[in-house]
This record gives structure tokens, C-alpha cells and sequence, in this order.
């Protein structure tokens, strides 16, 4: 059979066994019924009226209310009209006008975490024309800034340790509302709930708890669960917040299918919310399917998505990607599982965006650094870096602590395959010196792995558009 895959800016084509086996999210198996648009703003309205283990925004809420809205960045959630940021903020406005909340006591922040703060052009596609119009003119939108410390608040330690500094905008104000999606995230099984405001109105010594090798290598990681230390430590992080807040944040998240449109849309208290909208979300995101496991997966990798323009062509960024996906599928892997992935791997570093990125991949070739984790030790150095830390705070750059979250997942790929290909590299330099194989074709590379590796009748899974819809976490058929 063939099938194309994503590579670059296009796509490039596979000849494959006839018995290769075929998974496109949404498609192969059908996401759960999507809420009918036209039905969306009231199925919202009757979520936030009804929230689950907390009293409803109607009685948070009175005229001198300071009300602080921490809404995702453009990375997740989508922006098509109907998209839940831009119902659900809308929905929960009228509701807190009604109580007496005053416009002017309302603040929009993008809680970016250690991405890219938020540019005016992303705030308008996400929260639509109206709403930004009506709050981008008064000072009322921003984006978390973890280096502002005029405009952080340092929470001490969770029971476990963990450093919790947090956005002082949203500590001050007497109602925090989490607009969050329930997607199948690599992190920590879902986005929205405690992972939203631990990841992304934090600082990145809070980050550093938990995005690195001790937690992300561990067993309970890979393949991905809501039952890993990670997640766990959303949890403590989250509740730490509203501890010292004296306050819980006011969740509204959207169960989202393959396509971001909502499945379910769940509001309230996170530790009392979160398991109601899994239970939901489990079933478009974990997908018993497979009736073997396979000893090749096939993908393809295009040079813009997820974290930008350039994540196919990073090395850092390619190694998080491959990761993702083995985190995603390793219950469906055989244990001399090869991936064979198409990527133009062309040098292309987007330095504007990742500008420390170049120096970590230029460290990790000398000096003893034999796998990624070896790099870890220069995690502060660079999280410290003044001109990396400028950039991230004035030119929309990631933080370059970011680049330490993305070398401890790019490790787990290498942790867990027998080797992995990429095929169609124009620098395949770059791929060899992250420990990469390179072949011209998928066929070459097949054949190749045929030899070395799986033998001459491996089982195949092929993942066309792995990286541009919301990909599941594959399961085996009987595994319950």
C-alpha cells in the first residue's frame, strides 16, 4: 500500500506492505459525538451554574469581585469560533455581571508558562475580535511572565519539597478562573485541571520539580497514565496555590475531540473535577485498539507544529517528538520496536524562538555527553542566562529552562525503541549526532530495520498525521 506522510512543508510518500496496519486519530476509531454548535454556549452556561464541589460563581461572586481569567496559550485548544476559551469566557462573564462584577475588575492572563509569551496576534485568534477588543484597549489582557518578580508570589515548598512561586495578578484576585481542555497531553495523561496552573502561572524553579529526568524516567511515565509522579505533583503544586490563596480556582474545561471541539464541558473544584471529566475524556483518548504489538512504527514529522514553526527541524524539538509519540503508544510497542519517522531535518533552529537551543546541541556533542540526560547538570546555567531570560521576556522566545523539559522527554524515546530512522534528512549530520539513523527512503529504512532489527515480518503500525490532529494514547485491544 501507500501512504503519504508529513514532511516538511509537504508530504512524502511510503510504499508498505499490504498487512501494515493503518491509525489516524479520529478517523481509524471515531471520537465520541461532538456538542452540536449551536448548542455549545448553553451546555457551557449550564457547567459554570453548576459546578462540581463548589458553590457556583453567582455566589463568589459580588460587585467589587477582582476576577482574574488564566486562559491556555495559543499551543493548545484551537481557535476556530466556537472553540471553548472564547464560549466559556463569554458564558462566565455574563455570569459575573450579573452578580455585580465590574468590567474594569476583570484581567485576562495567558498563562504560557515558559513558552512563548503570548503576541497580540495569538490573543486575537484566541480569544476572537469582540472579546479582545473589548479588553486589549483598556490594559486588561497580559501573558505570565515567570521572570517578573514584581509580579510573582513565592509559596514556599508542597509537603513533598517542591518550590511553588506563583502570578500575583492571580493570587490577588478573589475569584481565579481556569479555563482548561481535557486533551490527551504526554505530560501527565490531560491537559486543563492542576496541570494548567502548575505549568503555566508558575516560575520554572517549579517546573524544574517535575519536567526533568528523576520524574520523566521513571517507570510510572511511559507509557502515559494520570497516575504518574508527575501528575501527582500538578496536584500538590495546584493545591498548594489555593491553600495559601485561601481560595480554590473556579475550573471550567472542555472535553476536547480530535478536531478541539467539545465532547463535555465539566466546571469546578480541580480535585473534585478532574476524575468526572477523565472519566469522559478516557474514552476518546485511551483507545483499545490494537490486536498485537508492533515491531515498526511509521510517522511523519512537518516542520511546524505543537510549539511552532521549526519544532520538525530542532534537533532538541525532534527528540521531544519522537518521545511523545512512544510515550503515547508504548503499550501497543514491541520491546525491539524501530521508529521510522520522515522529517526534512534541514538545520533550520528558529533561533528567534529557541535561541539557547543551538548552544545546548552544540554542548551535548562534546564533553562526555553521551545521552541526553547527561546534559541536566546545565539546567540552572541556562535557566539563569540573562539574555535567554530577555529574549523570553521581550522577543516571544521559550525560556531556556524549556529546552531541559524538552531533553528529558527526548531521552525516552532512545530509552525505549531497539532504534530509531529518519528518513529524507537534507542535513542528516544533525540527525546522526542525536544518535539518529538516516536513510534517503522509508523503504531503505525498512529494509534496513528488517535486517538489523525486527526481522523479516515485522508487525507495522502507520500513523499518518501523528502530529497535526490530537493524537490518542493507543492501548492494546484487551487491555482494561
Amino acid at each position: 500500500m501507500r501512504l503519504e506522510f508529513e514532511y516538511g512543508h509537504g508530504c512524502m510518500g511510503a510504499e508498505l506492505p499490504d498487512d501494515t496496519d493503518v491509525f489516524i486519530p479520529g478517523t481509524t476509531v471515531p471520537d465520541q459525538p461532538a456538542i452540536p454548535e449551536e448548542q455549545l454556549e448553553e451546555e457551557t452556561r449550564k457547567s459554570i451554574r453548576n459546578p462540581i464541589g463548589m458553590p457556583p460563581l453567582s455566589e463568589l461572586a459580588r460587585e467589587g469581585s477582582k476576577v482574574a481569567f488564566v486562559i491556555p496559550d495559543i499551543v493548545k485548544g484551537g481557535t476556530q469560533p466556537t472553540a471553548h476559551r472564547k464560549i466559556a469566557i463569554r458564558v462566565i462573564l455574563e455570569e459575573l455581571y450579573k452578580a455585580g462584577v465590574r468590567k474594569e475588575d476583570v484581567l485576562l492572563i495567558f498563562s504560557n508558562g515558559l513558552h512563548p509569551r503570548t503576541t497580540v496576534n495569538e490573543m486575537k485568534q484566541i480569544l476572537g475580535k469582540e472579546l479582545f477588543d473589548e479588553f486589549y484597549y483598556t490594559n486588561q489582557i497580559t501573558s505570565h511572565d515567570s521572570e517578573d518578580y514584581e509580579h510573582l508570589v513565592d509559596l514556599g515548598v508542597t509537603d513533598r519539597g517542591d518550590p511553588v512561586l506563583m502570578n500575583k495578578y492571580v493570587y490577588d484576585s478573589d475569584i481565579a478562573i481556569l479555563i482548561g481542555h481535557v486533551q490527551g497531553n504526554p505530560y501527565g495523561g490531560y491537559s486543563g485541571g492542576y496541570k494548567h496552573c502548575a505549568t503555566g502561572i508558575t516560575h520554572w524553579r517549579s517546573i524544574a520539580s517535575h519536567h526533568v529526568p528523576k520524574v520523566m524516567h521513571r517507570e510510572d511515565f511511559t507509557p502515559v497514565s494520570t497516575k504518574s509522579l508527575m501528575r501527582t505533583k500538578f496536584d500538590e503544586i495546584g493545591m498548594h496555590m489555593e491553600k495559601y490563596m485561601g481560595k480554590k480556582f473556579f475550573c471550567c474545561d472542555a472535553v476536547l475531540d480530535t478536531y478541539s471541539r467539545q465532547i463535555a464541558i465539566f466546571s469546578g473544584y480541580a480535585k473534585e473535577m478532574q476524575p468526572v471529566s477523565w472519566e469522559v475524556a478516557d474514552k476518546r483518548t485511551y483507545v483499545h485498539w490494537a490486536k498485537k504489538k508492533y515491531d515498526v512504527m511509521l510517522f511523519g514529522m512537518p516542520q511546524n507544529f505543537h510549539y511552532g514553526d521549526g519544532m520538525g527541524t530542532n534537533p532538541i524539538q525532534m527528540m521531544q517528538a519522537l518521545s511523545a509519540q512512544v510515550i503515547r503508544h508504548k503499550r501497543v510497542m514491541s520491546e525491539r520496536c524501530v521508529i521510522i519517522c520522515s522529517s526534512i531535518c534541514n538545520g533550520y533552529f528558529h533561533d528567534e524562538r529557541w535561541p539557547y537551543l543551538r548552544e545546548q546541541y552544540e554542548m551535548f556533542q562534546h564533553d562526555y555527553m553521551n545521552v541526553l540526560p547527561d546534559m541536566d547538570r546545565y539546567g540552572e546555567y541556562f535557566a539563569t542566562h540573562e539574555e535567554y531570560i530577555r529574549k523570553y521576556r521581550y522577543c516571544n522566545a521559550f525560556h531556556p529552562f524549556h529546552g531541559f523539559s524538552m531533553m528529558s522527554c527526548g531521552h525516552i524515546a532512545e530509552m525505549n525503541t531497539a532504534a530509531i530512522y529518519i528518513v529524507g534528512a537534507q542535513e542528516p549530520g544533525i540527525a546522526r549526532s542525536m544518535g539518529l539513523k538516516t536513510r534517503a527512503t522509508f523503504e531503505e529504512a525498512l529494509e534496513d530495520a528488517k535486517k538489523k532489527y525486527v526481522g523479516p515480518n515485522p508487525n507495522i503500525l502507520a500513523l499518518p498525521k501523528a502530529f497535526k490532529l490530537a493524537a490518542p494514547h493507543l492501548c492494546m485491544e484487551d487491555d482494561n
